[in-house]
């Protein structure tokens, strides 16, 4: 399918909304569990718990590092990519641990967006992205995260979007050869801010190895992720786990709704387990929260049981 024009962007805009029915209605896999009620050393949950490298704060070595939060309840953690850790180091401390490393993180989404008006900041865009997904391969991850553009007062949203999917397409040869999705990121960058458009922006590659990281906490603040998972189907490949409070938002500022712990704010759990049971996810869900040293890591721990047990 061809990139949409600004004319044929906005024409699509129109009719998206009427689109939400069947959008959610045949992309909605067969129902199965999603949580179990009680996590045991002897039963694997239905969602595996992850946690972001960055999050644990010890003052321990990569295999440490790895062998602490598998010790706390963790079965997998996701890194960033491309980084500075030593490979090998990495390598030694999955297969010394038993950790998995379920995906990671594209590290220059942010600073080169593939929305950029600058065709040379797109392309390292591309490179890195190239390069995690062939990094993520070798750790044996399924997904790299990646926040597709940014809409901003010099980046018109119709521009954000042509650009962005002529620049992923670029990519999805690499996704092909090496069996790695890419797993685009819904944040607060102004963009792809309706689930119907989200499911169509994927829908529009047509291609298997494009899909969506869901993060929960993400929408509370502009919208309900319940509906996202529903509208999203078997789009979502990963979700992200965090909380946000609309009472803190609205009192504090819209970056504390945030400073909140997990299962304490909006995002009514039971409502987003009972909706992702409805699209038949199962997989990984990845803490994205403030980290901290072990007691903290365990707390997180904890609370993400909890959360998947809240069906």
């Amino acid at each position: 399918m061809s990139t949409p024009t600004r004319r044929t962007f906005l024409k699509q805009s129109a009719v998206a909304t009427a689109s939400l029915a069947f959008l959610s209605n045949t992309h909605c896999a067969t129902a199965t569990n999603l949580v179990t009620k009680k996590v045991s050393q002897t039963t694997q949950p239905l969602i595996k718990k992850s946690l972001k490298f960055g999050m644990i704060k010890e003052n321990l070595s990569i295999l440490d590092k790895f062998k602490l939060v598998k010790d706390l309840g963790f079965h997998g953690v996701e890194l960033d990519s491309p980084s500075e850790l030593d490979e090998k180091a990495i390598l030694n401390a999955r297969d010394k641990s038993g950790l998995e490393i379920p995906g990671t993180v594209n590290a220059l989404h942010w600073k080169m967006p593939l929305s950029d008006p600058d065709p040379a900041v797109r392309a390292k865009c591309v490179a890195s992205m190239k390069e995690s997904l062939r990094v993520t391969k070798k750790y044996g991850g399924t997904t790299v995260l990646l926040v597709p553009g940014v809409v901003n007062q010099k980046i018109a949203y119709a521009d954000a979007y042509q650009r962005s999917q002529e620049e992923i397409r670029k990519i999805l040869p690499v996704a092909e050869e090496t069996g790695v999705k890419i797993a685009i990121e819904n944040v607060w960058n102004n963009f792809l801010i309706s689930p119907v458009e989200a499911a169509r922006y994927i829908d529009e590659f047509e291609s298997p190895v494009i899909g969506w990281y869901f993060d929960v906490g993400n929408i509370v603040r502009y919208g309900w992720p319940e509906h996202w998972v529903r509208a999203l189907g078997k789009r979502i490949i990963k979700i992200d786990i965090k909380d946000y409070s609309r009472k803190k938002q609205n009192e504090e500022g819209i970056w504390k709704g945030f400073k909140v712990k997990l299962g304490d704010g909006d995002a009514n759990w039971p409502a987003v387990n009972a909706a992702l049971k409805e699209v038949g996810y199962q997989g990984w869900g990845s803490a994205e929260v403030a980290g901290g040293d072990r007691v903290r890591l365990q707390e997180i721990s904890e609370r993400m049981d909890k959360l998947y047990a809240a069906i």
